[in-house]
């Protein structure tokens, strides 16, 4: 059984058609990218499946339940976890509480720990907060402000804070833009010793195809809303109609 399915997945803005008929499954531990032209669909399709989005018509499963109808928080509680294209983080709050409070989610967002308590009091949350910045290369750093980070740690972070609720399935939204080259580096490494240490499951959309295609078990490429290509990135590289697709455009 898929991890995460949509099928027939169609989204139309008045007379315009985001996503054409989308199908595809993604299946645990297999990490996936999702690129395209841009005005492929990419972010239509995140948000239909993070559910700040309603299809027009189709099906979107995860561990073999439709979620169309459920809330984005739903969506969370069930095991799908996203990080930003821009850093979603507490900036007045230390490193540590916003991990803290990250954990607060974990087990899929049923929320064993009581909020009425201090957010310091519970081994567990502090349990999962270690190990979480320890993952992202931030435990050195947990006292400091967030707000105090230098941009590429901002957005380790925030690629923590989306760990640290311990999804199934994490969703990452151009994980290194804004990043310096040695920035963009060490976002790779991370996403590289998550996937050994974790066996994460993924789909990344991201503009830079050097990660792309180092990251990836599996590419899905999307054209004017259509799957245009799916397969490994030897495969996909290949494909005359992704090479047909890219020619003079641009990356989301």
């Amino acid at each position: 059984m898929a991890l995460l399915e949509t099928e027939n997945l169609v989204k139309q803005f008045g007379g315009v058609t985001a996503t054409d008929d989308v199908s595809f499954s993604i299946h645990e531990d297999e990490r996936v990218s999702l690129i395209g032209p841009n005005g492929a669909g990419k972010s239509t399709l995140i948000n239909l499946i993070t559910r700040r989005l309603d299809p027009t018509s189709g099906d979107i499963r995860f561990q073999g339940e439709s979620i169309v109808k459920l809330t984005p928080h739903e969506v969370v509680q069930r095991g799908v976890s996203k990080s930003f294209q821009s850093a979603s983080i507490f900036p007045t709050l230390s490193v540590m509480d916003n991990a803290r409070i990250a954990a607060l989610g974990a087990e899929h967002g049923s929320f064993r720990f009581n909020f009425l308590k201090r957010l310091d009091s519970h081994a567990e949350v502090d349990d999962v907060a270690r190990q979480t910045l320890t993952d992202v290369g931030l435990w050195s750093q947990r006292d400091q402000p967030a707000e105090d980070l230098p941009y590429g740690d901002k957005r380790r972070l925030e690629i923590g804070i989306a760990l640290a609720a311990e999804p199934d399935l994490l969703l990452m939204d151009e994980p290194t833009a804004g990043m310096s080259p040695e920035e963009t580096k060490a976002t790779v490494d991370l996403i590289e010793e998550v996937k050994r240490e974790r066996g994460l499951t993924f789909l990344l959309v991201e503009h830079d195809m050097e990660i792309v295609f180092e990251v990836s078990d599996r590419i899905i490429v999307l054209n004017r809303g259509e799957v245009i290509a799916t397969g490994t990135p030897d495969e996909v590289r290949e494909n005359e109609a992704v090479q047909d697709a890219y020619l003079g455009g641009v990356d989301e």
